[in-house]
């Protein structure tokens, strides 16, 4: 926060992973730094819900666990559900870490039996079973396995055409949204967004090098390329890839 002029401005930087020099020359993480006013106001909020000043209930833009966090992300889910029933486009796109917590799983299975599309790029533990008849037959799992350790998180709905996009700290585990302090944070800025889920996440999906696709059995195994298609390596495209700012 500083002075400028004859007001008060607030600079925060989000991102998907933390301040370690060491874990930052190897692991992937997104971030963004903003001076967007109510996310300020809700960083200010949510330092001084850290130091027990304050017991915010709700915040402006930024998702908080153990405060709103759970409870907004179903809500997402849910109104991708409806969108789906009503014959309206709905996807959800998902990179995470680990995926564990039974209460968004049973949304998923949910929304996938609506007939929502579901694309998890899940580097780690994942409780769900995709491909299950009746059960998730739309939905997708793969985890990303190469030099670097995949860290970012990243999460897509749909929503009837007005896409939302947010990045942020928080598996999908009960203890990252019912126990610990975690922030996930929406991306407003529509060259932002395009960013995010074009070049992004589309490129994790076109991975066919260091991709695994986890089966209804639960075992994964290696993504094949088509006949005729190059091989794609996500990690070796972003290394050489320009960073938007």
């Amino acid at each position: 926060m500083r002075r400028e002029g004859q007001t008060l401005r607030r600079y925060v930087h989000i991102a998907t992973g933390n301040y370690n020099p060491t874990s930052s020359s190897t692991y992937t993480d997104l971030g963004i730094f903003t001076a967007d006013e109510a996310i300020g106001e809700d960083a200010t909020e949510f330092f001084n819900y850290l130091t027990a000043y304050s017991k915010q209930k709700d915040y402006r833009k930024l998702l908080v666990s153990p405060v709103n966090l759970r409870e907004k992300l179903t809500s997402l889910i849910e109104r991708e559900t409806a969108h789906a029933k009503a014959g309206r486009p709905a996807r959800i796109t998902a990179k995470l870490n680990r995926l564990a917590d039974a209460n968004i799983i049973e949304s998923l299975y949910e929304a996938s039996q609506a007939g929502v599309s579901i694309d998890l790029i899940i580097r780690g533990i994942c409780m769900l079973r995709p491909g299950v008849p009746g059960l998730s037959d739309n939905i997708r799992v793969r985890s990303i396995v190469g030099r670097f350790l995949e860290h970012s998180r990243v999460i897509y709905f749909a929503n009837d055409g007005n896409e939302e996009i947010y990045i942020g700290s928080a598996d999908w585990m009960f203890r990252n949204l019912s126990n610990r302090v975690e922030v996930v944070c929406p991306i407003d800025d529509p060259k932002l967004r395009a960013y995010l889920k074009d070049e992004v996440l589309q490129t994790y999906l076109r991975d066919n090098v260091n991709a695994r696709e986890l089966s209804p059995e639960g075992l994964y195994k290696p993504v094949v390329p088509a006949s005729g298609e190059a091989p794609f390596d996500s990690q070796t495209y972003f290394e050489g890839a320009e960073v938007l700012g």
